[in-house]
């Protein structure tokens, strides 16, 4: 896990592409417990090392995910929600029979709020001074 994001760099941009995201299991049952749990995170990080996303929070509840992660700024939100929600029900389904009573591991909906180094306020105060005339 990383505490701070440094910007990254490509051949025609450079900047930090962070998000924190929410979701919940299908019918919010409190089925993200004991091994369940353990082995969601493994397979959270496992994929975030193999995209070379970086994890900076993540929190495993019995009912849902509160993910924070820094990501390439080429990616789309959408596509880093359906490789963690993909891979997690694909491989958790498959190991715990159990899971497969729900019609699907994850409900298809996300909260998604992106992050920066500084705040809007601070951005639309830049933007609105008159020195860019």
């Amino acid at each position: 896990m990383k505490s701070t994001v440094i910007p990254r760099s490509n051949k025609h941009s450079k900047g930090n592409a962070t998000v924190h995201l929410v979701w919940i299991p299908k019918r919010r049952k409190k089925v993200l417990v004991g091994s369940i749990a353990k082995r969601l995170r493994q397979i959270f990080y496992g994929l975030a090392q193999e995209k070379d996303w970086d994890i900076i929070a993540l929190e495993v509840a019995p009912d849902h995910i509160h993910l924070f992660v820094e990501h390439q700024p080429d990616v789309a939100i959408n596509q880093v929600v359906k490789a963690f929600k993909g891979r997690s029900s694909c491989y958790l389904r498959r190991e715990f029979p159990q899971l497969k009573k729900l019609p699907s591991l994850w409900t298809n909906s996300y909260f998604y709020s992106t992050a920066g180094q500084v705040s809007a306020e601070v951005i639309e105060k830049y933007i609105n001074d008159p020195h860019h005339g």
